[in-house]
């Protein structure tokens, strides 16, 4: 059985931090929660969680389920301690903050529940018959703070802030200007600039206006009809003694096609995926107004030195940033769909079985959030160069693993958490039965 008394000091100074969260009672309840999901190496329902932290005998599982429908906490409020701690912990000091959005389908079942709706699934294969492959669950809206860690070759997503997405509701590009306004806002931005960076959806009108100090950048569609900016816009004394409002558009330029045509390219060396590329950037100043109105944007057209390469067209509202490392920006949003596949597969989000409004909205951001505490805690506490060692003496066949994956990291702290229920400070000595469940809690740790 955890107990918090017992739990790993480098993890309760983390958890400690949302404390102002919940109640007293509810405290503990999220803690031991929070533990016995990570201790789970599969079924991570909420009776699941119960049995990781070993209560599942000691509390009514009831307890449990009221912590996610009914208890008195706020899903907004825990992840923004989340983004304290991800700020002040793995981005560098005043450093701009970079934020991942995106949307996602966790898979449910069950006519009952709350916000289910049949969606676009990308990570399964469509059924035959059909154009697209389709799954009912729960969508989430969610953005994530993408960090460049030390022991990583490439960026990791750290989800801070998630909405479930009901169908008939607000949109989903809606709901991710509000986690976009509830980062800006929130004292975990720390004073510091937001890069926001997105995919082709959430490149839109409603994402148009952001607060200041938060640029947006992402994938231009093929069809933009883009124009030059008109002087007037720049020189306000152009239009001083004439009436009306100044003009915006100056010529019209075309589609982007055809604005990669007319602007030289630059070579450049761009750093995406963990790795260096040749790239060919064209980039201009201009308008796009059927998104972004008289406001002018920077479109980069990046095309690779590699001819069966595709390249990419991007459009950013950052007008001061060089454009390799805006290139490298938007290459980092790919750690939200990795931190995605991770969360499903590893960490066990979306696998409750609850189906009340409260506790679909709490149950699958808890397992996102849990999912960043593990990653602050590996990288202040449990990274060990053995950590990767060990995993390739357990599996040959990963001859080239040179740095922890996710599983990694949450096996690593699985195992921190069976070695402190027994510490020297204990007066007690385990059973036999005892030593015989810790050997196989060990060995199913990494499952």
């Amino acid at each position: 059985m955890l107990r918090v008394d017992r739990l790993p000091g480098s993890l309760m100074e983390l958890l400690e931090e949302f404390r102002p969260c919940f109640t007293a009672p509810t405290f503990m309840t999220f803690v031991l929660l929070a533990a016995g999901l990570v201790a789970r190496p599969a079924r991570r329902t909420v009776c699941g969680m119960l049995a990781g932290a070993g209560l599942g005998g000691v509390w009514h599982h009831s307890r449990a389920h009221r912590f996610f429908s009914a208890a008195r906490w706020s899903a907004d409020a825990v992840g923004l301690v989340v983004l304290w701690l991800v700020t002040g912990y793995l981005v560098p000091a005043g450093a701009p903050v970079v934020i991942a959005v995106d949307d996602t389908l966790f898979r449910r079942s069950g006519r009952k529940v709350d916000g289910a709706h049949w969606a676009y699934d990308g990570s399964r294969r469509a059924a035959p018959g059909c154009s697209a492959p389709l799954s009912r669950g729960n969508t989430f809206v969610v953005a994530a703070v993408v960090v460049s860690l030390p022991f990583l070759a490439r960026p990791a997503a750290l989800p801070v802030a998630a909405r479930l997405w009901r169908k008939g509701g607000p949109a989903k590009t809606r709901l991710a200007r509000e986690l976009i306004e509830l980062i800006a806002a929130a004292p975990g931005r720390r004073g510091r600039a937001l890069h926001v960076v997105a995919d082709i959806a959430y490149v839109c009108s409603e994402l148009r206006s952001l607060p200041a100090g938060v640029t947006l950048t992402g994938p231009l569609v093929s069809r933009a009809s883009l124009y030059e900016v008109h002087p007037e816009l720049d020189n306000p004394l152009l239009w001083r003694n004439r009436r009306g409002r100044p003009r915006s558009r100056g010529e019209r330029i075309g589609t982007p096609a055809q604005l990669a045509a007319a602007t030289p390219g630059i070579p450049a060396t761009v750093t995406r995926y963990g790795k260096q590329a040749l790239v060919t950037i064209r980039e201009h100043r201009c308008l796009w107004p059927g998104v972004y109105r008289s406001r002018p944007v920077r479109v980069i057209i990046v095309t690779d030195r590699v001819p069966a390469k595709p390249g990419i067209m991007l459009v950013t509202t950052d007008m001061t940033a060089p454009a390799a490392a805006l290139v490298t920006r938007y290459a980092s949003r790919w750690a939200i769909e990795v931190a995605f596949s991770d969360a499903k597969a590893v960490t066990g989000a979306g696998e409750a079985r609850n189906r009340t409004p409260r506790a679909v909205e709490r149950t699958v951001p808890f397992a996102l959030f849990t999912q960043s505490i593990v990653i602050t805690w590996y990288h202040l506490a449990g990274h060990r160069p053995s950590v990767v060692r060990s995993r390739r003496a357990a599996a040959p066949w990963y001859t080239a693993k040179a740095r922890p994956s996710y599983l990694d990291m949450i096996v690593r702290l699985r195992r921190v958490l069976i070695a402190a229920e027994f510490r020297p400070e204990v007066p007690r000595q385990p059973t036999p039965d005892e030593i015989r469940a810790i050997q196989l809690a060990w060995a199913e740790a990494a499952a």
